[in-house]
């Protein structure tokens, strides 16, 4: 089963797809490459960065969704942690992939309250709202707490620069051999340098061009 090609969840992703293309931010409007790579990087001013850009989508890539998918549906993925729901559409895949390998539990952290409400409507319209858990809030408090007692799968694609600290969450949870997607993970040298040191814990490729892929290793 497929669930990514299967009615309704491929029709709304083009949808989703083609709307996020579409989306712009006038409040991100006027500033330059460099302090928008500055913004990316800060560990300070995120929430305010992001508030900006609250009418932008900021999805994974289509071929990044079908990554997600495959990830989780290779490794029998039961219990999946998501930083930056967004509007949903890397939750979307994630979820798919659960209900197609039996169901399953999916943690989510989204500050913004209107891509929370976009988020839901989209995930109930893919039918896929019973397997996930949206948390409102900055993901440094909301995946603090209540999270599985093992996590088979962590996707990373909030605030860059909290990166080190989400997996610093969720780390003690990840059972040997659980998989760790970072997108656009070079804004984040702090968290690369972790998951490819010799000694870490991890073994880490960058894949696809933006996507650091991982395992925990022992």
């Amino acid at each position: 089963m497929n669930s990514l090609t299967a009615t309704p969840l491929a029709t709304l992703l083009d949808r989703l797809f083609q709307e996020a293309e579409a989306a712009t931010s006038p409040a991100f409007e006027g500033v330059s490459r460099e302090e928008r790579e500055r913004l990316m990087r800060s560990k300070t001013e995120y929430l305010d960065l992001y508030g900006r850009l609250k009418d932008l989508w900021l999805p994974v890539s289509r071929e990044t969704g079908v990554l997600l998918y495959l990830l989780a549906r290779s490794m029998r993925a039961r219990t999946i942690v998501e930083f930056g729901t967004s509007f949903g559409i890397s939750t979307l895949h994630l979820a798919a992939a659960l209900r197609d390998n039996g169901g399953g539990r999916l943690i989510t952290s989204e500050f913004e309250p209107t891509k929370v409400a976009g988020a839901r409507r989209n995930l109930t319209e893919g039918g896929l709202i019973d397997l996930v858990d949206i948390r409102e809030g900055d993901a440094l408090t909301t995946l603090s707490t209540d999270l599985p007692e093992t996590v088979d799968l962590l996707l990373l694609d909030g605030a860059k620069a909290l990166y080190p600290d989400i997996l610093d969450l969720v780390a003690p949870r990840l059972r040997p051999g659980a998989l760790i997607v970072a997108d656009n993970a070079d804004y984040s040298p702090d968290y690369l340098g972790r998951v490819r040191s010799p000694d870490g814990g991890y073994m880490s490729v960058a894949f696809a061009g933006d996507v650091e892929l991982s395992m925990r290793i022992g």
